[in-house]
């Protein structure tokens, strides 16, 4: 039984053939106007063609009211529940967001502090519409029309772009155990890091950066330079602690910000300012090449010594040696 009667009753009072009218009149007054190669003819009574569009969009609309022909959708058709379409929705949000910062964090890398709240809120998404498998039918429904209802899986491969830009990344490596703020080490680095490029801007004040006199740069190199090793001191000892804990894996990185931020100042260290460092350890390497360099010396003045010395042994004087040769004869006779 139809739950509207007055709606059943009203629908056999219109034709089945009336919402095809609209429709067969623009087909026709189109076909009329396009016809033949002969130049357009004008016809007055005529409708244009914004009239004829919206003729056809009343036509649409009528066939869709009656249910007639494929235009109308079928009853059953699968649908994402409120909940479930909530779901989808956060979870476009963070992803919005967290592309947006990742890509305004491209250049320089500040891709790992700046983001990692964001990461973590897309991750926490990701895990509320995974683990709506697990609750009931419907959310079990609502996770499968998420995650596995067609080829593409579009929801399952943003995931997974976020996951492995994160891993390559190595963010892992600034943040603490939890990933919920940055380690004390990430931080202290990031503040000799900004303390080194104001000491960089402030020595090099007044005056435009391509136009600088070379001359100049040796105020840069001598004002800075307890900056510089304090920061590139620090960074060598955050590598060989993270080569320390990731013995098993070879090749491990420092979260792309820290090498970003390294490899920017040792740029503008060495070849924008051409500065250098002096080793601390000068004294002792020149004292190990020295004795390195000496050694041949000494094993040539001692194998000569020593040689000399065996010669004079084995020289005998001439008596004793014919007295020798005597008592070999007498013994040879007997």
């Amino acid at each position: 039984m139809d739950p509207n009667p007055t709606e059943a009753r009203r629908r056999p009072s219109l034709p089945w053939w009336l919402p095809l009218v609209p429709l067969l009149w623009s087909r026709m007054a189109r076909s009329t106007l396009s016809f033949g190669s002969s130049p357009p003819r004008v016809f007055p009574d005529l409708p244009s063609d914004q009239q004829l569009l919206e003729a056809e969009d009343m036509t649409v609309s009528l066939l869709q009211d009656r249910g007639l022909g494929p235009l109308s959708l079928p009853p059953d058709l699968p649908d994402l529940d409120p909940e479930c379409r909530k779901l989808l929705l956060d979870f476009a949000h963070s992803s919005a967001e967290l592309t947006r910062c990742m890509v305004r964090s491209a250049r320089p890398v500040r891709l790992c502090q700046t983001c990692y709240p964001l990461f973590q809120q897309v991750a926490s998404k990701m895990d509320n519409i995974s683990q709506a498998v697990r609750n009931t039918s419907e959310s079990q429904s609502c996770a499968k029309s998420l995650l596995m209802a067609d080829r593409m899986q579009i929801v399952v491969m943003l995931s997974e772009f976020f996951n492995t830009t994160w891993q390559e990344a190595n963010c892992a490596n600034c943040l603490t155990n939890t990933s919920e703020n940055l380690s004390n080490s990430t931080e202290h680095f990031l503040t000799l890091f900004n303390r080194t490029l104001t000491c960089f801007e402030h020595n090099l004040q007044g005056s435009s950066h391509s136009l600088l006199p070379p001359k100049n740069y040796s105020e840069v190199c001598k004002n800075c330079r307890t900056e510089y090793k304090s920061l590139s001191s620090l960074y060598n000892e955050m590598q060989r602690k993270n080569d320390h804990e990731k013995n098993a894996e070879p090749g491990t990185h420092l979260c792309i910000d820290v090498e970003d931020a390294m490899n920017i100042t040792r740029k503008l260290w060495s070849r924008t300012f051409n500065c250098s460092l002096p080793c601390s350890d000068t004294v002792p390497v020149i004292a190990v090449s020295v004795f390195i360099l000496f050694l041949p010396v000494v094993f040539y003045l001692s194998s000569f010594l020593h040689s000399e010395q065996k010669k004079r042994k084995l020289i005998l004087p001439k008596r004793l040696k014919s007295s020798t040769s005597f008592a070999n004869i007498q013994e040879n006779s007997n």
